[in-house]
């Protein structure tokens, strides 16, 4: 196992959390192509409510124009995706249980309990953004799960097909390896 990994399931330095946050928000605002929020002075906590209140506005205003929406989705993919690349290099991930260690480490930071089982199907039975996000907006920001996934794993394919804001008691989704795509 990345010793590396097994260490951040003990301790995550609060100081590079929020960086990691904050670099988070950067993205997302450049693929909303708005300006981030400003965190200076903020908590880890109220960072990551200022950066559930920032998503679920800019996808709400996006979801207005419906003909705009694909390429929203296209662009937070796509910046998750880098970023899940950036990781992957960063800490060394070369397995698939090393991509499923580092993205339950990755949203346990945000507040989502997140979990897998032997079958690549993703578990979520618990949410912080589920109390801040309606089910539409919820598929819109689900884009950067879906590319951060796939960045963390050269290229797998994470697919929700249950979700917490649609009244369900979990998320579920299944993850399928970029060999198993072919």
């Amino acid at each position: 196992m990345n010793v590396v990994l097994g260490l951040l399931q003990l301790y995550f330095p609060g100081f590079i959390k929020k960086k990691k946050l904050i670099h988070l928000i950067n993205i997302t605002a450049n693929a909303f192509g708005c300006d981030a929020p400003p965190t200076k002075g903020l908590t880890f906590e109220q960072v990551l409510q200022k950066y559930a209140l920032f998503t679920k506005q800019q996808a709400e205003i996006q979801l207005k124009d419906p003909s705009n929406i694909d390429h929203v989705k296209h662009k937070l993919y796509q910046e998750a995706y880098q970023l899940g690349r950036e990781l992957r290099q960063e800490f060394g991930i070369t397995t698939p249980k090393e991509v499923m260690l580092m993205s339950r480490t990755i949203y346990n930071i945000l507040g989502i309990d997140f979990s897998s089982n032997p079958e690549n199907e993703v578990i979520i039975k618990r949410c912080f953004f589920s109390q801040y996000y309606s089910p539409e907006v919820c598929q819109v920001i689900s884009s950067l799960d879906e590319g951060l996934a796939a960045g963390l794993s050269d290229g797998g394919n994470l697919c929700f097909y249950q979700r917490i804001t649609e009244g369900h008691n979990c998320c579920r989704a299944n993850f399928v390896w970029k060999e198993d795509l072919k």
